[in-house]
């Protein structure tokens, strides 16, 4: 963040939309492990009766992200730098913080090990003749390759095109959904209305909530986006003028419009994804669960589409899977490579430094993801076990985002009362959902 690389904002909403790009990164992860299977899992499970919690979630959680955001802009710190300045108790010099941040990532790497297995599956549905572990490895090494070669731009432009991808084709689905014996009703729709929620699907609803959305991993990645992107450094250095006060207005506001750009797409697709599991796999007793998953997930597809359908439904999870994987890869690899830094093991600000560890934690973290399938096998079972952490690492979340706003705000920047009204909503949601988890 320095005055020599400031630039001005865009004036325009034309060219405001031109400058989005992290928000629809963390779609692609959204729409991914969270979407295809656990909000599909919810709809079999309980019927049309939770897509209210489905619906909650995504729009939810939204402002909290833009406030961590607003956070990245104004100050140019990473996430877990400020985590690590966050008051309370410490450890060596560490925060409390962030030490339940690593304890829930350690727990994190279950779930994406979950996904290597349900995109192995997957392959090994469309092409038996090699079995799933061999699948298994291959997509665990396909996504480092991908993460230790790309840059910025090239995970931005990749996760925009896997997410149309499987964006347009869920929604197809749900439209022709209409047109079989599984069609939709309003009434169907007002059930999924009423705040209840059946005993027995609780614990998925739990994970829902911590997956669908934004969830915790997403709202604590998104900064490092919006800082490679460029947003922090376009604003500078904040020196207490009023030019910089309008920079940095202006680049928040096209943080703004990424996120509320990108919540339209990731709230519409996953509602699609739950319609189908509600409509179809509800109807029919199904849940997706065991070796089983991809097969029983098919018939979204298949009873809407026709049997030939399989097909796409099998490039269509393989993308939306993978997708998760690979965004989830190299988000992971600049948290962990901050949380080091935290650590004391490098300096974060060393470019050089940072861009070897990015390399190595591209190849490391798929590896142990993959092991973790093949040891346990169990993709729902290790899906559900991480999203269930990180709707507990949304206790984390919220308290970073009241102190971001009221102890670390640059005075300049302060939020409409109308703003502060729908962040304590958001805070308070995530923060009862949180104690939900922690006390399941």
């Amino acid at each position: 963040m320095t005055v020599n690389e400031v630039r001005e904002p865009p004036r325009t909403l034309g060219g405001a939309l031109r400058g989005i790009g992290p928000s629809l990164i963390v779609t692609a992860n959204i729409v991914g492990s969270g979407e295809l299977i656990m909000t599909t899992a919810l709809g079999a499970s309980a019927g049309f009766v939770a897509l209210w919690v489905i619906l909650v979630s995504c729009a939810v959680k939204v402002v909290v992200q833009l406030e961590f955001g607003k956070h990245a802009i104004a100050s140019g710190e990473t996430t877990l730098l400020a985590f690590n300045r966050l008051p309370g108790p410490r450890w060596r010099s560490v925060s409390w913080s962030l030490i339940v941040w690593f304890a829930v990532k350690l727990i994190q790497l279950i779930q994406y090990g979950g996904i290597v297995g349900a995109v192995a599956l997957t392959l090994n549905l469309a092409f038996p003749w090699a079995a799933t572990s061999v699948w298994a490895w291959t997509c665990g090494i396909a996504a480092s390759a991908l993460v230790w070669w790309g840059r910025y731009r090239f995970i931005e432009r990749t996760a925009i095109a896997l997410t149309a991808t499987f964006s347009l084709v869920t929604l197809a689905c749900a439209v022709l959904l209409q047109w079989t014996p599984y069609r939709i009703t309003g009434s169907m729709l007002a059930q999924g209305l009423t705040l209840e929620i059946p005993a027995a699907a609780v614990g998925v609803a739990l994970a829902a909530f911590g997956l669908t959305g934004v969830s915790a991993d997403e709202i604590i990645s998104y900064p490092y986006w919006c800082l490679e992107k460029g947003y922090g450094t376009y604003t500078g250095a904040r020196d207490q003028s009023e030019q910089w006060a309008a920079r940095a207005r202006g680049w928040i506001r096209v943080m703004y419009i990424d996120a509320v750009a990108s919540m339209l797409i990731y709230t519409t697709t996953t509602a699609a994804f739950y319609v189908l599991g509600a409509a179809v796999l509800h109807k029919r007793g199904q849940v997706p669960e065991g070796s089983q998953i991809i097969a029983v997930l098919s018939g979204i597809y298949t009873e809407t589409l026709g049997p030939g359908a399989m097909g796409l439904f099998l490039a269509a999870a393989v993308t939306v899977l993978f997708s998760t994987l690979f965004v989830a890869c190299a988000s992971s690899t600049r948290m962990f490579t901050d949380a080091f830094s935290q650590f004391g093991l490098l300096s974060y600000h060393d470019e050089s430094a940072r861009q070897r560890w990015f390399a190595v934690l591209a190849w490391v973290l798929p590896a142990i993801w993959t092991q973790l399938y093949l040891s346990v096998r169990a993709p729902l079972f290790m899906v559900t076990a991480g999203g269930i952490a990180l709707a507990a690492l949304l206790l984390v979340v919220a308290f970073a985002a009241q102190q971001f706003r009221y102890r670390q705000l640059p005075v300049e920047l302060r939020p409409s009362k109308t703003y502060d009204i729908l962040l304590w909503a958001s805070i308070s949601a995530i923060a009862a959902v949180g104690l939900m988890a922690v006390l399941a």
